[in-house]
């Protein structure tokens, strides 16, 4: 719906920059043929230039081929040598300038320059052939032309800059919101794939840790090793079902059965679990915290030698604490790095230390409390 509205918008603002240089040029058309006009021959020359003027302009505001303002160019130049040399009309500048204009935006930068020199030659060629036509009195037709045209000329020059001024920054506005699309995209599927590998990653860490407790328990309590095997095909299961309602954006995380999940996967690797409440969690910060807990549980699976962890839940987030943190700087943690991404963007703040031998990880929504 927004980017309906910004189109919707655009296409106004392109509109009315159109209308805008339409009437301007239509105006001071109307206005040089009034004042200059001798009979109706002369007008209707005039109202040629004019006409090529805003139908130059026109079709290349409007996307159209490069032949429209080509014609035009033809059609004033043929103005401009008619009002200089039959007319000696000064106003006859302005189609022949606005086009000119024009065409030269259309043309690559290579040509440009060559096509300038070659416009402004013509135009100097016309002047010059009236001073040639009025030997006696040819600094006052210099004069007179270098005044009136240049000065009808700068007026209609003028009116396409804007014009292009305006096109250029609308297209940058069209420009950036396809980029802010694109963003938007980019950062949905950063969303999908961290979503998707915290399902994934966190589902084959805890089958892999079960698969060998069931191995081990095999031979030694079959009943137990059942009950292991029967978990792991829930689990798969549950698995699937989440992967499913990611696909369709209804996964919602639980912080309850994080929690209880949590401490089922320590207690079956043989590692104690301690779980401390101080106060009850917001709900618009449940499901951040269970992902937090979710990411800490498989890191602490898969890199410490854990015997002992401390969860501890608060009015204002969760903290995790386990011992048998490696020394060294901690590897193969990157998705505390998304994570913390993630909390920042709800409010929140993740904090990762480790502190003799002991590993902590703690996101805390003091917005939550604010809003109690």
């Amino acid at each position: 719906m927004r980017s309906e509205r910004t189109e919707a918008t655009q296409g106004q603002l392109r509109m009315l920059n159109l209308n805008i240089v339409f009437a301007s040029l239509c105006a001071i058309g109307a206005l040089l043929i009034s004042i200059n006009a001798e009979n109706p021959v002369h007008a209707v020359v005039l109202g040629v230039g004019v006409a090529a003027a805003v139908l130059g302009s026109r079709g290349w505001s409007g996307g159209r081929s490069f032949r429209v303002p080509l014609l035009c160019l033809v059609a004033a130049a043929a103005v401009w040598l008619v009002g200089v040399l039959v007319l000696d009309d000064a106003s006859a500048s302005l189609g022949i300038s606005v086009v000119g204009t024009v065409v030269l935006f259309q043309l690559p930068r290579p040509r440009r320059v060559v096509a300038a020199v070659a416009l402004g030659a013509f135009v100097v060629a016309v002047v010059v052939a009236r001073m040639v036509m009025s030997p006696g009195d040819a600094l006052n037709v210099l004069l007179d032309y270098a005044l009136h045209s240049t000065s009808v000329a700068v007026v209609g020059v003028t009116l396409v800059f804007l014009n292009h001024l305006v096109s250029g920054l609308i297209a940058e506005l069209e420009e950036s919101r396809e980029r802010e699309a694109e963003l938007a995209v980019a950062r949905e599927r950063m969303r999908f794939a961290s979503d998707l590998h915290d399902i994934q990653g966190h589902t084959l860490h805890v089958v892999k840790l079960k698969t060998a407790l069931a191995r081990r328990l095999v031979r030694t309590d079959t009943g137990r090793a059942e009950e292991e095997l029967g978990e792991i095909h829930a689990l798969v299961g549950d698995t699937i079902a989440q992967t499913k309602a990611l696909a369709h954006a209804q996964r919602r995380l639980n912080l309850s059965a994080e929690l209880e999940n949590a401490k089922n996967l320590f207690e079956a690797a043989g590692i104690r679990v301690e779980v401390r409440r101080e106060g009850g969690v917001q709900a618009r910060a449940g499901e951040m915290l269970g992902q937090v807990l979710r990411e800490t549980t498989t890191n602490i699976l898969r890199h410490a030698q854990a015997g002992q962890v401390w969860i501890t839940l608060s009015g204002t987030g969760i903290s995790i604490v386990n011992d048998g943190a490696q020394e060294g700087p901690p590897t193969g943690l990157s998705g505390l790095a998304t994570l913390r991404e993630r909390v920042a963007g709800e409010g929140g703040e993740l904090t990762v230390e480790r502190k003799d031998g002991r590993f902590l990880t703690a996101a805390s929504f003091p917005s939550t409390a604010a809003a109690r």
